[in-house]
């Protein structure tokens, strides 16, 4: 099974590697955005102080366009265990918005979820992020208002042999791509340490040639 491509991007799993591309998106993300993600405004110190608080209870996909992680999907596992829910919390940065992006992390969320035995997904957002109301609704999920938030409940099937054949299909593709992202940002400073190390063909050199 290959990835889900949008807009020219793709869809896959984040790794611990990935750390700081996680936190570098969320930096990115304008004003509106990020008080869509966190439910106010925060500044960057708090992005940062988030981010470096991820654990093994929180699987994040992301969006990849050109090896940039443009747009991620967060879940985290709500305690305990025997509850079956999970909470959801989606972010994409404005120029990849309205593009199928979050409707394509959503559905990436649901998979993991469902293989978890997550019986119940909440997604939460305030009340003025239609957008992301629009996007619970393709899925079904049940709204409930409170004090400006809108909550949206929604129900997982049980897992069977070919979902969890599905994820870890998509795991290998997400570990792979991530594997080949690391390896071009380590080439990047070397490729620009590399043209800057060739001669100028300015003044000096024009001299040359014509002297």
């Amino acid at each position: 099974m290959q990835e889900v491509f949008i807009e020219g991007g793709l869809i896959r799993k984040l790794w611990p590697i990935e750390a700081r591309s996680y936190r570098e998106h969320l930096l990115r993300l304008d004003a509106e955005s990020r008080r869509n993600r966190f439910g106010g405004a925060v500044s960057d110190e708090m992005i940062r102080s988030y981010a470096a608080k991820i654990d093994a209870d929180t699987i994040i996909h992301g969006f990849f366009v050109d090896g940039v992680l443009r747009g991620a999907a967060d879940l985290r596992m709500i305690p305990p265990a025997s509850s079956h829910e999970a909470e959801a919390a989606f972010s994409v940065e404005r120029p990849w918005q309205s593009h199928g992006a979050g409707s394509a992390l959503l559905e990436r969320c649901l998979l993991v979820a469902r293989n978890r035995g997550i019986k119940l997904m909440h997604v939460a957002c305030m009340a003025e992020n239609h957008r992301m109301q629009q996007l619970a609704r393709k899925f079904e999920a049940e709204f409930s208002f409170d004090f400006g938030t809108v909550v949206g409940k929604v129900q997982n099937a049980r897992p069977t042999p070919l979902s969890v054949m599905r994820e870890i299909l998509t795991d290998g593709h997400s570990l792979a791509a991530a594997y080949l992202d690391f390896q071009v940002r380590l080439l990047r400073p070397t490729a620009g340490a590399a043209a800057a190390a060739q001669p100028s063909a300015g003044p000096a050199s024009a001299s040359a040639r014509n002297g």
